[in-house]
């Protein structure tokens, strides 16, 4: 590790930040609509994106500044484990292709924003859809907060803010400037900034992974030897491995399938999805959003190279970053550290925004003032994108590095629960509004009571997201065990009370809706100002 600041790498990662900061503020005028107090134009960037605008969003809203460090610092610390990954992003996108155009075509019918705003929609249940936010909410935090953890390891790699014992603030400051940076762009342009600075961030991704790819290996001797040194670390220590153990395969198939099965319940993925033009802009984007999936392949290759170049941490966020200050030439460390940096803005961004709105949406406007005006769902969802910011910054300089991983982790679970309610209203209404209340009860209590007795060396609760299977005895991911019997306990009680005839709420929707595109008739391509800020029909 080199001492001191490394004012080169730090010189060029200024220089990109500065450079995506005059971007995020001149988005405002990018694609200006005639009237912006609205949450289709600041929350949806007016539902306007086209195929590749919506690629750039989408990735750089999925694949992100934690992304980058945290999968091959598995790989580095765990080995083959950490490439659960990979086949879950691949397990993805058939299953996306299934149910987003749908929820497009259903949700730009009737002027939805949020993936609450169907789910009252569809099942005319206040309750259910307050449901859904909350766990959105709840789920999205730590994943902002977990943007800031990529930062810092990049900062801590460059040396800016002093050493452990160095005043907090100071040691902060660097960070602290970054996130007030990106809250007042994203206060003044909303979604446009990060579909606009997206452009730059999946640049510098891919360009550093293809010189890494290439350049590392011959540094250091060849895959052989990279593969060799890896085998030779995880022999000696007794830990981790070059290829899944059996004992694992039940852990790792699970993680994969409920992470797969989870990406795209949370609220910045609808987010994204939501602020595409076009049915078949969707349809277009799940075909080639796995050229991602490639990449993140490559990526995790570099945890094995991190152990072949002899990088030595105490926390595992820092190999990567290390790698590259190691590896690469002091400019080109630079590019790196700012992929990484500009990884972690384009998220946290759309995540705070997709928060924001399901606050103002399903909370604010639902339970608290019913009559609220567009400008005023806009002005309130800005505010709370602040507050939502603050808190993710509050988590991370409070608690120790793991408690927000291990915090996201439990997020994963909980955004799990929603999927019945959301994936299995947009194909049938035969499942009833109380039992899908009562289904994610059970998930969300039993997903969270289980990752509570969790232990790990660092935490007595909470330290990590895979216990045993009930009936299986098998090692299993919380979320997938929470997410099966939640269908269960849906499935049983919707027979029962719809035996009983138990009233079933008003299904806002029509079977034409789901699969109606911008251009067909009836079905506009910006909503009049005076219905925007709310769902058709009500």
């Amino acid at each position: 590790m080199k001492d001191g600041v490394n004012g080169v790498a730090l010189g060029v990662f200024i220089f990109f930040f500065l450079a995506v900061t005059v971007m995020g503020f001149l988005a405002a005028r990018w694609r200006k609509a005639e009237n912006e107090a609205t949450l289709d134009e600041w929350g949806l960037g007016g539902r306007s994106f086209g195929t590749w605008v919506t690629w750039f969003l989408l990735g750089g809203d999925l694949y992100t500044a934690y992304t980058f460090v945290a999968v091959p610092a598995a790989i580095y610390s765990l080995g083959a484990s950490g490439f659960f990954a990979v086949p879950y992003t691949i397990l993805v996108y058939p299953l996306i292709f299934t149910f987003l155009p749908r929820l497009w075509s259903v949700s730009h019918k009737h002027g939805y924003v949020t993936t609450s705003d169907f789910v009252r929609g569809r099942f005319g249940s206040k309750g259910l859809s307050l449901a859904v936010a909350v766990t959105g909410i709840l789920a999205t935090m730590p994943y902002i907060a977990l943007q800031l953890v990529g930062i810092q390891a990049v900062l801590d790699v460059m040396g800016v803010g002093g050493g452990e014992n160095t005043n907090w603030f100071v040691k902060d400051l660097p960070l602290l400037i970054a996130f007030a940076v990106l809250a007042a762009y994203t206060y003044s342009s909303g979604l446009r900034a990060p579909a606009l600075i997206a452009f730059v961030k999946d640049g510098l991704i891919y360009l550093v992974i293809a010189v890494a790819i290439i350049y590392i290996p011959i540094k250091l001797g060849g895959f052989d030897d990279i593969f060799a040194s890896a085998q030779d670390k995880f022999t000696k220590a007794g830990a981790g491995s070059l290829a899944p153990a059996a004992a694992g395969q039940w852990g790792y198939a699970t993680l994969a399938l409920g992470s797969a099965l989870a990406l795209f319940m949370y609220p910045h993925s609808i987010t994204a999805t939501l602020s595409s033009r076009s049915r078949e802009v969707i349809r277009r984007n799940t075909t080639i959003l796995p050229l991602y999936s490639l990449m993140l392949g490559l990526l995790a290759l570099l945890g094995f190279m991190a152990i072949a170049a002899g990088v030595k941490v105490q926390n595992g966020q820092l190999a990567i970053p290390q790698l590259f200050e190691n590896m690469f030439p002091d400019w080109f460390a630079g590019v790196a550290f700012a992929a990484i940096g500009i990884g972690a803005l384009v998220p946290a961004a759309i995540m705070s925004i997709a928060a924001a709105n399901l606050f103002t949406r399903n909370i604010y406007k639902d339970f608290l003032k019913p009559d609220a005006t567009p400008e005023q769902e806009t002005k309130v969802s800005k505010l709370v994108s602040l507050l939502v910011k603050v808190g993710a910054l509050a988590f991370v300089l409070t608690m120790d590095k793991t408690v927000a991983i291990n915090f996201q982790l439990l997020g994963g679970i909980w955004i799990l629960q929603t999927m019945p309610a959301l994936v299995g209203g947009l194909f049938t209404r035969w499942f009833h509004r109380w039992a899908l209340l009562a289904g994610w009860a059970v998930g969300m209590i039993y997903g969270t009571a289980a990752a509570y007795g969790v232990a790990s060396p660092t935490q007595k609760h909470f330290g990590g997201s895979s216990k045993e299977i009930p009936g299986l005895g098998e090692i299993g991911y919380i979320g997938l065990t929470a997410f099966v019997l939640n269908v269960v306990v849906v499935v049983v009680l919707t027979f029962v009370l719809n035996a009983v005839k138990a009233p079933a709420g008003i299904d806002e929707t029509s079977p034409g809706d789901y699969t109606a595109d911008a251009g067909d008739p009836g079905v506009q391509e910006k909503l009049p100002p005076a219905t925007a800020g709310a769902p058709g029909g009500h």
